[in-house]
């Protein structure tokens, strides 16, 4: 993993905010969640995996050690995103231990690139189930604790809606289930414009390096062409810095550290060719 790129932009503090997080057991959440861990933030993540498995790295348990072993604090909530007791159960670990929530960020997503006469109904109902409730009701429970805080955040890690018939066509299953989490997040900008929460998307300009990229999506050549999670760590990190009132935004990892200075985003690997991610228009 790569160091930040923020070092080069100054101390970005998230002193005494707790976050509580969906999934984060590896990959892109846990990448954020380190993150934000470094700078001071509490993390509270809500996940499934107990127990290793064969074809995907980490736990929660390892996540939690890793976050501890940068100086963070952290705390693993075992529990399924579509069971409304562990939402409650995390958002309430959250408050007890740490004293509030003041971020929601809603990572955990399932895919799958099934055309529409291919995916069973299982599956449909599996990633509506995950990504747009899991979103609606994360943020939901986290709303009570968010209107308290003076910097309350949601970041959603769902996609621009992209309308070309290319992403609208190629699996509309997932293309449902991914531009739900972006109409829910920036339906959530406009209703809580005036409570100062913010709420905006984060999304990947290319493929990042992940156990997902490597399973479903190319193999160990996909890797090679994928830019490092820690690109969309710096990124969340920023957006979660800024000032509540940039708010309804569907934002690129890429545009959103370039914007902010950092010149040079070969630090985060990917052989050229990269490879673009979903949704994104070459």
């Amino acid at each position: 993993m790569p160091n930040s790129s923020l070092e080069s932009l100054g101390s970005t503090s998230f002193a005494n905010r707790t976050v509580v997080m969906s999934g984060g057991s590896r990959g892109i959440g846990l990448a954020i969640a380190r993150a934000l861990a470094e700078r001071g933030a509490n993390i509270v993540l809500l996940a499934k995996t107990d127990t290793p498995d064969p074809r995907l790295p980490g736990t929660i348990h390892t996540a939690v050690a890793e976050i501890e072993s940068v100086g963070g604090k952290a705390v693993g909530v075992i529990g399924d995103l579509r069971n409304a007791d562990d939402i409650a159960r995390a958002v309430d670990t959250a408050v007890e231990t740490f004293g509030g929530v003041d971020i929601c960020v809603n990572n955990a997503s399932v895919l799958n690139q099934s055309k529409t006469a291919d995916l069973p109904l299982k599956r449909f109902d599996l990633m509506q189930g995950v990504n747009v409730r899991g979103t609606f009701a994360l943020t939901q429970a986290c709303l009570p604790h968010l209107e308290k805080s003076p910097a309350a955040q949601v970041l959603t890690l769902s996609p621009p809606l992209n309308m070309a018939p290319e992403w609208l066509g190629k699996f509309p299953g997932y293309m449902l289930a991914k531009y739900g989490m972006t109409l829910l997040a920036l339906g959530f900008a406009a209703e809580f414009a005036e409570q100062g929460i913010a709420s905006n998307c984060l999304w990947p300009e290319t493929t990042i390096a992940t156990a997902a990229v490597q399973n479903l999506l190319g193999g160990e050549e996909g890797t090679i062409h994928a830019r490092d999670p820690q690109i969309m760590a710096d990124a969340a990190a920023l957006v979660l810095s800024r000032p509540t009132s940039e708010t309804g935004q569907c934002l690129i990892d890429s545009a959103v550290l370039t914007d902010a200075g950092v010149a040079d985003l070969s630090i985060y690997g990917g052989q050229d060719p990269l490879d673009y991610d979903f949704f994104i228009d070459v």
